[in-house]
């Protein structure tokens, strides 16, 4: 069955990482949802946050190649494990008029969403949250307007990790 994996890829800070782990699921006609690439605390190590359509046999050999790869420091689909928080970012802006714009502010009061900019006709909000808030937000909004939205794609940290980074076994 074809399901949204979230596979989370520890790579060393080199030109062209993203290049290879791109073109490595292209070769192999692989999708990409989303992608994240972002240091972490360490410039020398980047974490790339990966959205994948694939059924779990697919998944198993994108996690086996891109351990493969020599930049690759630890590969993990955190897609159906519970100890994993996953977020989204969104900014778009939204249609307003006298007659709706207080409405449209208690929605965004209700998401915990921020104005981020406010204009006679048009509004400028963001929201983080799960991806099923970001989706339940855009349903709910839609009938005000949307005139345009930039969403990051999923990101994602571990409640809780027992090892450090350095193995390239996952999990």
């Amino acid at each position: 069955m074809v399901e949204k994996h979230t596979i989370i890829v520890t790579v060393t800070n080199s030109p062209g990482v993203l290049a290879r782990i791109s073109g490595l699921l292209f070769q192999r006609g692989y999708n990409m949802e989303s992608v994240i690439g972002a240091p972490t605390e360490n410039p020398d190590i980047y974490k790339i946050i990966l959205v994948v359509q694939e059924s779990d046999i697919h998944i198993e050999q994108i996690v086996k190649q891109l351990n493969k790869l020599i930049d690759t420091i630890r590969v993990v689909d955190i897609s159906h494990k519970d100890n994993y928080i996953v977020r989204e970012y969104i900014i778009l802006k939204l249609e307003v008029d006298q007659k709706n714009r207080t409405d449209l502010l208690k929605l965004t009061e209700h998401f915990n969403a921020h104005a981020i900019d406010i204009a006679m006709d048009h509004i400028i909000l963001e929201l983080s949250g799960n991806p099923q808030k970001i989706d339940r937000f855009l349903e709910l909004v839609n009938p005000f307007g949307i005139i345009e939205y930039v969403r990051s794609g999923e990101f994602a940290m571990a409640e809780y990790q027992k090892s450090k980074i350095g193995d390239k076994n996952g999990d």
